[in-house]
């Protein structure tokens, strides 16, 4: 359901956040330099919008993301402008910068599982990267790597991609910036969060720049990164960062290598879905069904106990 809010005019809705211009309340004229980013309790798994929400994530995940900013200050500027909100959507919105975002899905991985565990058994790479043999489910990587992919639009599948293609997209300079940022991201996470009983095993970042950085787009309405000084762009975090929806969280005191982890992130739902009681066939094109209350409560309990486990506040939602 799409949210309507006084003074802002609805720009894009996406899976699961939504992004509005401020308007002049005289004029209607939108305003240029910054945005509303919105949380809703939509979750998403295995590129569907769930039709069951999970209450609270949209604040969990805002406040999680704002902590975080602060703790990565020091390795990259973020785009968060105010927490100063309309009241319909306190506590799961910000005021953030206008960017352009950078045409890449920036990922890294700590611990191989998931998507890179399949690739790894068949080729022994995860996007481009040879990795030891004999890694498992779980093992922990000598170094996170840089494992990006495709950004696709909404509906279809982003596909993995090499440092190379990376290259291909955004000029080689470029291209080692986001992977550099990516991983020591990830890295500066893992660290913080392990202190905390929390490894993180991978994540997902979005950058984003200046469109006043950038030459005018083409014909196509597409930047040319390839054109652009690398060194001279100031890049930006955007989005959410190091949230159970971007990452994978595991419980540090049960991490066994060689079999699922006990985790703080949806794959609690992933779970219920590809488990014969949902009765849902992946492969189709049909629909996943709703989910049943008691994975609705135990995901919305796992994303709580990782924001009170990381930041040390309680948290609190708001009536």
């Amino acid at each position: 359901m799409t949210l309507s809010i006084p003074g802002h005019e609805l720009l894009y809705s996406g899976k699961v956040r939504g992004l509005y211009a401020p308007t002049d309340p005289t004029t209607g004229r939108r305003d240029d330099t910054r945005l509303l980013l919105v949380a809703s309790d939509r979750i998403s798994a295995y590129d569907h919008v769930l039709a069951t929400p999970v209450p609270d994530k949209g604040a969990i995940l805002t406040q999680m993301s704002l902590w975080w900013f602060d703790q990565l200050a020091d390795l990259v500027p973020h785009h968060v402008l105010s927490t100063d909100v309309p009241d319909e959507v306190a506590g799961r919105a910000v005021y953030v910068r206008r960017l352009t975002m950078l045409p890449v899905e920036c990922v890294a991985r700590a611990y191989l599982t998931g998507g890179g565990l399949a690739e790894y058994a068949a080729t022994g790479t995860v996007s481009g990267v040879r990795l030891p043999h004999g890694l498992v489910d779980g093992s922990r990587l000598p170094e996170p790597v840089f494992t990006p992919s495709t950004k696709a639009p909404q509906g279809e599948h982003d596909e993995p991609i090499s440092l190379e293609q990376v290259a291909d997209l955004v000029g080689p300079g470029l291209a080692d910036r986001l992977r550099d940022l990516t991983v020591a991201i990830l890295a500066r996470g893992d660290q913080v969060a392990a202190a905390r009983g929390i490894l993180i095993a991978d994540t997902k970042v979005e950058f984003g720049v200046d469109p006043a950085q950038l030459p005018a787009p083409g014909a196509d309405g597409r930047t040319d990164w390839r054109a652009v000084d690398p060194d001279l762009l100031e890049i930006r975090l955007a989005d959410e960062v190091l949230t159970p929806d971007s990452s994978r969280f595991w419980r540090a005191a049960d991490w066994e290598p060689g079999r699922p982890q006990t985790s703080y992130d949806k794959q609690v739902l992933r779970d219920w879905l590809t488990s014969p009681a949902s009765g849902w066939d992946r492969a189709s094109d049909t629909p996943p069904p709703a989910l049943p209350e008691d994975v609705v409560q135990l995901t919305r309990s796992r994303y709580v106990e990782a924001y009170e486990a990381l930041t040390g506040l309680t948290f609190r939602p708001r009536s």
